[in-house]
């Protein structure tokens, strides 16, 4: 009777620790979107929510790490389950950094002179679309715990990092042709980076989905996450 009730304790911690990195995961992708759309339309009240919002995401890793040192050191769980935990502990971390990335981009409403006759800011709307659908696709894939989607999530970065190269080369030349221009491309160049990285931190979650799920490595990927004993 106490194993069971042990049990059942474990598994209502790992559904409030999913329940938790849904929610993060919900919030930083709405961010995301309303960032790139406070930068194209001017809308600072809707870049001040964004910021706001990060706060949230903040507090949420914290009850993250919170509940999964509980889980750890009074559970004490074992091979599948400790990925499990380990997973939900390192996916917030991830999250609570694209949070950042979009308030980074939030930051730039302001900052772009005539932005809505600007036209290198026209670029940025498709790659973070890119970044956008690869946080919400790898999300999907953990919450399914679907190694196969996470593995194709990978593969997708290396789209948003020629879209970013691309990017860059047509602000160089723009600024080029355009010193009175450079502040203003400045900040999106700025942006660009922080969209690139959000690409970037949705494969570190695909690899960690993988990881939790398999308890194998993805080719070339085995500094993931720390070994959780036998799989």
């Amino acid at each position: 009777m106490v194993a069971e009730h042990t049990v059942k304790a474990f598994d209502e911690d790992i559904t409030r620790l999913r329940g938790m990195v849904a929610e993060m995961g919900g919030l930083a992708e709405l961010s995301i979107a309303q960032a790139m759309d406070a930068l194209v339309s001017g809308d600072e009240r809707l870049a001040a929510g964004v910021i706001a919002r990060d706060r949230r995401i903040d507090q949420l890793e914290g009850e993250v790490d919170r509940l999964a040192v509980r889980v750890l050191a009074l559970r004490a769980p074992m091979a599948e389950d400790l990925r499990e935990v380990l997973a939900a502990l390192k996916i917030a971390g991830v999250i609570e950094r694209i949070g950042d990335y979009a308030k980074n981009i939030a930051k730039r409403v302001g900052h772009i002179e005539g932005h809505k006759r600007f036209e290198p800011l026209t670029l940025l709307p498709m790659m973070n679309e890119l970044a956008g659908d690869m946080v919400h696709d790898v999300l999907t894939a953990y919450a399914a715990r679907d190694p196969v989607a996470a593995a194709d999530i990978v593969q997708r970065d290396a789209k948003v990092d020629a879209f970013y190269d691309s990017v860059f080369r047509n602000f160089v030349s723009y600024m080029v042709e355009n010193p009175a221009t450079i502040s203003s491309v400045a900040q999106l160049m700025f942006v660009a980076r922080n969209i690139e990285r959000i690409g970037d931190q949705a494969t570190n979650i695909a690899e960690v989905v993988h990881y939790a799920a398999t308890g194998t490595y993805l080719p070339d990927r085995e500094d993931v996450m720390p070994p959780s004993g036998s799989s």
